[in-house]
């Protein structure tokens, strides 16, 4: 199995450490080009511009807006590849690996998700115990929601395209520039998060109603969790090499949502024959946050021995 790319390991030697082909304002320059040629496609054309009239859910809207970011990914993906193996800095194996589809790290891939539900205890409590979701998993029924095509926008489409742009075109871009893993970790999931402000604006035209405040914090709240999901999906990047285990984790958060911080978890009331309804225990809110607790600590207890493997890019310390 591959070490860490050899490329990048001659960047950060220190004995004479090669020179990196781009700077890292070099590289952040290219990670906002990216993004915007990744979002501004979007409203450019009337296929892909929502308006009062147009949803961006229409289906018409999403297979356009598929097809664009499929080919910005493409364009983003080659740019990265030509820059790591320019005049002989990378072969084409370890530009492949930096950007993370070789090896395809399947092992990764099944522990970066085990860690992420171990995150997700609470939750899964909730989607599959409380609400009872388990029997729609047993009849296959989330996958056959995937034809349709917010489905498969906001489960398939979208979190793979954001991998390969702001992970697999972006990260190698920064290590090559010889930036620090921290500022790697923080910096370039900020702008990850910064690209999805434009649904402020696709809000405020699909709810004309909601008061402009209300909409804005909506949009301040999306970019604190889709940053914070940004450094962790960097990091998994980091530590598996893998585009494949980024891209499933992904789809795992996006499939269950925002975990719940407030508020009481019931399943649903029961109704007797006599027209009586049973209330809930309150034994289910309180099951629901310790194993939000709980989760959260075992999660942070296995963060490097879930995340250990061969394909790391870069050699992160894990106490």
């Amino acid at each position: 199995m591959p070490t860490i790319p050899s490329f990048i390991t001659r960047y950060f030697a220190k004995d004479e450490p090669k020179p990196p082909p781009i700077s890292t304002r070099t590289a952040i320059l290219l990670l906002v080009i990216y993004t915007l040629i990744y979002v501004v496609p979007f409203y450019l054309s009337p296929t892909t511009r929502p308006s009062p009239t147009l949803s961006r859910d229409a289906p018409s809207v999403i297979r356009a807006r598929i097809a664009s970011v499929s080919l910005t990914c493409v364009v983003c993906t080659v740019i990265t590849f030509l820059i790591l193996t320019s005049q002989g800095q990378a072969t084409p194996a370890e530009a492949l690996h930096a950007l993370g589809y070789w090896p395809v790290g399947l092992v990764e891939t099944a522990k970066s998700l085990l860690l992420t539900a171990v995150l997700f205890t609470g939750p899964l409590y909730e989607y599959l115990v409380v609400d009872e979701q388990w029997r729609d998993l047993v009849a296959l029924r989330p996958f056959a929601a995937l034809s349709e095509w917010t489905t498969w926008r906001n489960i398939v489409a979208g979190p793979f395209t954001e991998e390969v742009l702001f992970r697999s075109a972006a990260i190698p871009l920064m290590l090559a520039a010889r930036t620090s893993v921290t500022t790697t970790m923080f910096l370039s999931p900020l702008v990850f998060g910064l690209a999805h402000l434009h649904h402020f604006y696709e809000f405020r035209l699909s709810h004309p109603n909601v008061p402009a405040v209300a909409a804005l914090m909506r949009s301040v709240l999306q970019l604190g969790y889709t940053t914070l999901f940004g450094a962790y999906a960097t990091f998994l990047f980091l530590r598996s090499g893998s585009l494949l285990a980024v891209f499933v984790v992904h789809a795992f958060c996006n499939y269950l949502g925002l975990p719940r911080f407030w508020g009481r978890v019931y399943p649903a009331v029961v109704i007797g024959r006599g027209g009586e309804a049973w209330k809930p225990s309150i034994a289910w809110t309180i099951a629901y946050y310790i194993l939000l607790v709980v989760g959260a600590v075992s999660w942070y207890r296995n963060l490097g021995a879930l995340t250990d493997s061969s394909n790391a890019l870069v050699d992160m310390k894990m106490s």
